[in-house]
């Protein structure tokens, strides 16, 4: 197998991990008595992103080969997911998570684990292309799209699993028992993440730079990478990026809930998208696919202020397009069209952000400095937004059994109008060439 082979496999295994509940854990923690603190659990991601990105980022550049400290990562964040596997599995099938605390505290060692093996997947990719002598803009993201494949088979495989009574199924059909509302999902999670571990010892080296002479203070602690705030484009860079990252976690957090609401709706309970939401969803993955093979022609071509301007405008659709459809024809094609402009708004910004930032740090700092980038968008602007969404959400919305009904078209339209917003505010003030 290739370097560019072993590479996607190493990225589809990454999302993989975090596909298998990211979009659909609302819908569990709903069922598990949990379902006020969704918000939470997404912020959570983001609380730890504020320092373990980018602390791991400091120990890859310093002293642990990125490929390596990858693996230890998804070792640690397996097993945690495995023991809130195994919590649910205890309670049983459509029952309170009876010690709710530490649910939520083996979930939070979990994710505050796996959070940096983004920055850590991209750190080891990068490396290796430009120790094979390859260009990071054009070979990366055809590698960086089998995430996204990963992403979206762990998607659909819990959407469609049924395990009910020690049995194994896969149907389209409405279940109580599908994964997607039980535990389940984070089993299928915690074990993928062991096979990476296993994957990640097989890897090229990534040799750790080491500086000769004296070291500043800074240098000593691994702090090199926050000297690109000293730059204006740069600082600016970040603090859109942190803006933008507040959309990141919305649409995860609460488009399962949100479409699954409208089976509380006699009108559209028995629609395929109201009882697939999952799967629907999905559509926005396979969006993010295609999208990330445009970005070598729209960054060549236009430069990161248009790239990132395109993001910021496709999540004013993205959030438009849910506040005024529904899922029956035909209001669900608006739905699909959410979905289909996600791939801009995600990789856009993601994808393209963290190619940006290799390009522009030192070689010493490139782990420390995509572990900055992760701490400003799936960190502090993904724990701001995905709080703030929760209340704006808990302001016009209650859940109600099973589902989270109220005035979802007023919560989907102010997440639009903060999006324009920043967009707008981002075209006057941020110039790079």
């Amino acid at each position: 197998m290739n370097t560019k082979s072993r590479l996607a496999v190493m990225n589809f295994l990454e999302f993989a991990v975090w596909g298998a509940y990211l979009t659909c854990m609302g819908n569990y923690l709903g069922v598990a008595g949990l379902g006020s603190e969704i918000s939470w659990f997404y912020a959570i991601q983001g609380i730890v992103s504020i320092f373990m990105p980018t602390l791991m980022g400091i120990v890859a550049d310093k002293w642990i080969q990125p490929q390596r400290l990858l693996g230890l990562c998804h070792l640690a964040a397996g097993a945690f997911m495995l023991v809130c596997w195994w919590m649910g599995v205890q309670a049983g099938f459509g029952q309170e998570i009876p010690d709710k605390g530490l649910f939520i505290a083996m979930y939070t060692m979990s994710v505050a684990f796996f959070m940096p093996t983004i920055a850590l997947a991209n750190t080891t990719a990068f490396t290796i292309l430009k120790e094979q002598g390859m260009d990071t803009v054009k070979d990366f993201p055809p590698i960086r799209v089998l995430g996204t494949v990963g992403f979206i088979a762990t998607m659909w495989f819990v959407n469609c699993a049924v395990w009910e009574d020690g049995s194994f199924s896969m149907t389209l059909a409405d279940n109580a028992h599908k994964f997607q509302y039980t535990y389940m999902q984070f089993f299928v999670s915690g074990v993928l993440s062991l096979v990476l571990f296993a994957y990640c010892l097989t890897l090229p080296e990534c040799r750790v730079e080491k500086k000769e002479g004296k070291m500043s203070l800074a240098e000593s602690f691994g702090l090199n990478a926050f000297k690109l705030f000293k730059t204006r484009k740069m600082a600016l860079f970040f603090i859109f990026s942190a803006l933008l990252g507040m959309c990141l976690q919305v649409t995860n957090g609460f488009a399962g809930p949100f479409i699954t609401s409208f089976k509380g709706d006699p009108a559209y309970a028995s629609t395929f998208a109201a009882n697939n939401a999952t799967l629907l969803t999905s559509i926005s993955q396979i969006s993010e696919a295609l999208c990330i093979l445009m970005i070598p022609f729209f960054l060549k071509r236009f430069g990161i202020k248009i790239v990132m301007l395109m993001s910021m405008f496709a999540w004013v659709f993205r959030f438009g397009f849910f506040g005024i459809g529904n899922p029956a024809m035909p209001g669900v094609l608006l739905f699909v069209l959410s979905c289909i402009v996600y791939g801009v708004a995600f990789d856009f910004f993601n994808v393209s952000g963290g190619i940006f930032v290799d390009q522009e740090c030192e070689p010493r700092v490139k782990a420390s400095a995509q572990g900055l980038f992760m701490m400003m968008t799936n960190g502090i602007g993904a724990t701001v937004g995905t709080l703030a969404a929760g209340e704006v959400v808990n302001k016009f919305c209650s859940w109600q059994g099973n589902y989270l009904l109220g005035d979802w078209q007023t919560c989907w339209f102010i997440f639009a109008a903060f999006a324009l917003v920043v967009g707008i505010t981002f075209a006057l003030v941020f110039k790079t060439k």
